[in-house]
């Protein structure tokens, strides 16, 4: 079993690879933010087949929201994100990633906002998220900052409440359940399955900590869900 999840982790990636190339051409001939939001959208869909997973949805993605806080455990995350979400998802990400040359492209052509933790890091955060919201875009952020490698959310970075508090955001957790047991990019194991992607309800940010208690009832979703596979 264990050396058929390699295998069919070999065949992911070689053509993650692939289709990332490819979409890197995609994006350097192509102008528009819709086509190349719909060129996204059919990319996170060629995944799903290539690694033969199912997603089973509980609650929905609410029509005021533009803001999602989702845990972080794969890359998967990424991907079933954009295969759901109806509308073009602008990411907030690492500055790192940008500064990875095949990335440079993917992340520039889409305008993901790319961010370091110093303060004029967050004034340029504030600055460009303004811009995707005219454009009627919906920020993802992964308040975690990095994957958790165990079964207990990290703590979750200040930099999502000071986003979602100056823009007066409308925020949406999202809990997906366990992405790492089907693709595991850390220790080189695909597999199929279903993997479960909980929307909550909208949050409460006039409440002072209520980042701590959006991490909170993630958790507790986490450890509900888990409990029953």
């Amino acid at each position: 079993m264990k050396i058929y999840q390699k295998f069919k982790a070999l065949i992911f990636w070689i053509e993650f690879i692939i289709s990332i190339i490819f979409l890197c051409i995609f994006f350097i001939l192509i102008h528009s933010q819709e086509k190349i939001w719909k060129i996204r959208k059919l990319w996170a869909k060629l995944q799903k087949y290539v690694i033969n997973y199912k997603i089973r949805i509980q609650g929905f993605i609410h029509p005021e929201t533009n803001l999602f806080l989702i845990n972080h455990q794969s890359l998967l995350d990424i991907v079933v994100l954009e295969d759901l979400c109806p509308k073009n998802i602008s990411w907030i990400a690492k500055k790192e990633l940008g500064e990875i040359p095949i990335f440079k492209t993917l992340i520039k052509k889409p305008k993901i906002i790319c961010i370091d933790r110093s303060p004029k890091g967050l004034v340029k955060l504030l600055k460009e998220a303004k811009e995707r919201l005219k454009e009627k875009r919906i920020l993802a952020i992964f308040p975690e900052g990095t994957r958790s490698k165990t079964q207990k959310l990290l703590k979750f970075k200040i930099g999502a409440k000071i986003l979602a508090e100056k823009l007066n955001l409308k925020v949406q957790p999202v809990v997906i359940v366990d992405s790492a047991k089907i693709l595991d990019t850390q220790n080189f194991n695909a597999k199929s399955g279903v993997l479960k992607v909980v929307f909550l309800d909208l949050v409460d940010t006039s409440k002072e900590n209520w980042l701590e208690q959006t991490r909170k009832k993630m958790q507790e979703i986490l450890d509900k869900e888990r409990l029953q596979n």
